[in-house]
């Protein structure tokens, strides 16, 4: 379907919202999964953002403590992209399935890299140009078969609607399976590049992948704290962790440390948070080695 942005508009623009109701969002997600509901707005829909303690931070708990009956969906990141926190996705799914509450994942920081469970998932986005090492904006797009009648088309063209012989019908009438939220033609060259790496992770094996990369985030941790860096839910249990390391120390200039890092072809992420406070995300994939961990370290 393109980038994740267009897949969460089209769950957010597609979805039979009534006045009164609400959705619970995360405010300090990545942009992406903000936007589209904060749209929502203008359709009478109450826009609510979760509560946490701690960037990211968000456990089941916290989402149970803040529905109520008026709550329809909540929409979340499978993990957050500024602290590399994990959710546990399959608790809070089944415990909205059992409040009836629609769950909308944007899964764009862990497939390709953790096994990330659907069975209580009923809309779920990610674009292919992260932890999938596919081509961008050759994301994917999963609607649960039981939501495709819920879930309304909000475009329309030859490949979503029934033209036999491309000839156009008197009546709409679409597909019926997923493909009804595909209006035109395919992404063909996008497609290609990632049956090509999702190849290659299958190869690897995605439960390979999440050990490999969980190693060497706690080299990371361990090196980067002896050398009195602060590092964004440093002590947090394998459930919730991911291969994103984010870190920040008092006084550093952390703008200067990047381009410093840069200026020596060692690539991280230069992030910030709502208080304009900089860190720095490093996140290592399967083929990064331990050898390209300990020169950036000796970077630093």
């Amino acid at each position: 379907v393109g980038p994740t942005s267009l897949a969460l508009s089209f769950v957010a623009s597609g979805f039979p919202w009534r006045k009164g109701d609400a959705i619970l969002v995360y405010q300090d997600d990545y942009p992406s999964n903000v936007y589209p509901w904060m749209a929502l707005s203008e359709w009478g829909v109450e826009v609510r953002f979760l509560n946490v303690s701690s960037p990211g931070g968000i456990r089941c708990i916290d989402v149970e403590g803040q529905i109520d009956e008026n709550v329809r969906m909540v929409a979340l990141a499978s993990c957050h992209f500024l602290s590399g926190f994990r959710l546990e996705v399959e608790a809070i799914g089944r415990m909205l399935k059992e409040r009836g509450i629609a769950f909308c994942l944007d899964a764009i920081q862990t497939i390709g890299a953790f096994p990330t469970p659907l069975d209580h998932v009923d809309f779920m986005a990610a674009d292919a140009h992260k932890w999938m090492l596919g081509p961008c904006a050759a994301g994917l797009m999963i609607v649960k078969e039981s939501m495709q009648d819920v879930l309304q088309p909000t475009t329309f063209g030859w490949h979503n609607v029934q033209c036999p012989d491309f000839v156009t019908a008197e009546d709409l009438i679409l597909a019926p399976d997923a493909r009804r939220y595909e209006a035109g033609s395919h992404n063909s060259m996008g497609i290609v590049g990632l049956h090509a790496s999702l190849q290659l992770l299958q190869r690897i094996g995605i439960d390979n992948i999440a050990r490999d990369l969980l190693a060497k985030r706690r080299l990371l941790v361990d090196e980067l704290t002896q050398k009195k860096y602060r590092v964004m839910h440093a002590d947090v249990e394998d459930l919730h962790a991911s291969g994103m390391v984010t870190f920040d120390r008092a006084g550093e200039d952390m703008r200067a440390t990047h381009q410093r890092l840069k200026e020596k072809h060692i690539f991280t992420a230069l992030r910030s948070d709502r208080d304009g406070r900089a860190y720095i995300r490093v996140s290592p994939h399967f083929y990064n080695t331990n050898d390209d961990l300990l020169r950036f370290l000796e970077a630093l």
